[in-house]
């Protein structure tokens, strides 16, 4: 008996690969890597143990999957996401950032 599941990774923002695998029952996370060929068509993928996930949960590679499950291929950040969003609200300053940047004229503080 096989299963049905979506092997997925994006190289770069904006841009997503989608594969679905037809797999024999049993399968796991390595299993369907291997068989998406992804390692590779991505050179980067071949350099680092890569961060796998199924329908966004960390997963290890020999976990077992089911019919429909989404396999999902995480690439490394380049950017902390912390230092990213201070060097955004530096960039816009104080007045333009926040909750409370935009209001109505006459309006309360805060609201």
């Amino acid at each position: 008996m096989t299963i049905c599941v979506t092997v997925v990774y994006s190289p770069g923002p904006r841009v997503v690969e989608e594969l679905e695998l037809q797999l024999d029952e049993g399968a796991t996370l390595a299993d369907a890597l291997a068989a998406s060929c992804f390692i590779s068509r991505f050179p980067e993928l071949a350099t680092c143990t890569p961060r796998l996930g199924v329908w966004g949960r960390k997963a290890r590679p020999e976990q077992v999957l089911h019919e429909h499950d989404r396999v999902e291929i995480y690439r490394p950040l380049l950017v902390d996401p912390k230092v990213a969003r201070r060097a955004r609200f530096e960039a816009q300053g104080a007045r333009g950032a926040g909750l409370f940047a935009r209001r109505r004229p006459g309006a309360k503080a805060g609201y």
